[in-house]
């Protein structure tokens, strides 16, 4: 009698499906650098990219990522109304900030308004796929650094370095602020935030009172100074 042959059907890979990132940037190259890093992980794939919010709202649902990993200043919408907008629509979708600025001011707001982690571009690749990584297992990632800040503030002591009186003011002032700093007038920041002229002077009597300053020019001098300090060396 013979034996039975024996199968030569390959086995089933049990090895995880990769999870989805979609790219928004709007620097070619960095997307392209985060692409080829993140593609050469085993357990990550590069789902999509944008330039933009706009068209990364365009392929969100067509390709249904697991991580948005985006910048902070791109054309077209404030990041943090952008996080927010996403979350809107897709309310359990994991975002990591990818910024050059400061996560001292802005690591704080990205969490508030929904997004899972803020790393910054210099913290180069392997903590960028770790804060991925951790995030993706259903955590939040913030650096050493911010944790500790974030951990004092919580228990009622002052953060060490908290001086900054841009940290006073809310997401929307915040936003003014960088527009004002950018150059626009009163009706330019309206129409590009879709807002009354009159709810804009507002916001910058707020802003000004919160920075102790005296008057709308010492404001825009102030936000002039420090958008300057905000921009990337070349």
């Amino acid at each position: 009698m013979k034996a039975p042959a024996k199968s030569t059907a390959a086995p089933v890979s049990s090895s995880p499906a990769k999870r989805r990132i979609l790219l928004v940037d709007d620097h070619p190259f960095m997307r392209a650098g985060l692409a080829q890093l993140i593609e050469r992980q085993a357990d990550l794939m590069v789902c999509g990219e944008a330039g933009n919010p706009a068209e990364a709202f365009d392929v969100l649902a067509k390709i249904k990522p697991d991580l948005v990993l985006t910048d902070l200043t791109m054309p077209g919408r404030s990041g943090l109304e952008f996080i927010k907008d996403l979350l809107a629509v897709e309310a359990h979708l994991a975002v990591l900030v990818i910024s050059m600025h400061d996560e001292v001011v802005y690591a704080e707001r990205v969490l508030r308004a929904g997004g899972r982690g803020y790393i910054m571009k210099e913290a180069g690749g392997e903590n960028l796929l770790a804060a991925i990584r951790q995030i993706l297992r259903g955590e939040v990632y913030v650096s050493p650094r911010m944790s500790a800040r974030i951990l004092e503030s919580m228990t009622g002591a002052k953060p060490r370095g908290s001086s900054s009186p841009i940290e006073k003011l809310t997401d929307r002032e915040f936003e003014i602020f960088q527009l004002i700093g950018q150059g626009k007038s009163t009706r330019d920041i309206a129409e590009q935030l879709h807002l009354s002229t009159k709810t804009v002077d507002v916001h910058r009597s707020h802003i000004k009172e919160k920075l102790e300053l005296k008057d709308v020019t010492a404001l825009v001098r102030h936000a002039v100074r420090w958008t300057e300090t905000q921009q990337p060396n070349p």
